[in-house]
């Protein structure tokens, strides 16, 4: 069976940025599971997989646009220190953020003064990624899956 939308894939991957540098594997753990077509991983990699069947390994190289976005500094803005309560803030502290664009995590960078100087860009914006892939598994997605998305069971989603 080919990939194609609606149809449930596992793959094993490597992910490793421009230089080399290991970012996140799935090597040790069950395979990771999505949904085709329904934006569940970046788009370049879902672009390369389409077509493609259980047992295929492929190197694919993403570029920013096309993984986590092109870094935007409009992302990056202060916020009074109130604003944040009684949690305790530092530079590398992460939240969870309802901003103009959506809900983001938001990761906090500077804190000058009274201000807290936060990020909401991806961790991997503006990185140009490196995937390496087998592909484990091909099959269809049941009704339950399709309504809400995303995999069921091992390597996607439990309920």
């Amino acid at each position: 069976m080919k990939i194609a939308d609606k149809k449930v894939v596992l793959i094993h991957y490597t992910l490793k940025n421009k230089s080399g540098e290991l970012l996140d594997s799935s090597e040790g753990h069950e395979p990771l599971a999505y949904l085709h077509g329904m934006g569940n991983i970046v788009e370049g990699l879902e672009n390369a997989l389409t077509g493609k069947q259980a047992g295929d390994k492929l190197e694919v190289n993403v570029e920013a646009a096309e993984a986590y976005g092109e870094y935007d500094e409009s992302l990056v803005q202060p916020v009074p220190r109130k604003e944040f309560g009684d949690h305790p803030v530092e530079v590398g502290s992460q939240f969870h953020a309802d901003t103009a664009i959506g809900p983001r995590i938001v990761t906090v960078t500077a804190i000058e003064g009274d201000d807290v100087v936060i990020d909401a860009n991806h961790a991997l914006a503006g990185e140009d990624l490196n995937f390496n892939v087998e592909i484990v598994e091909v099959r269809d997605a049941s009704e339950e899956e399709l309504d809400h998305g995303h995999v069921h069971g091992p390597g996607g989603h439990e309920h």
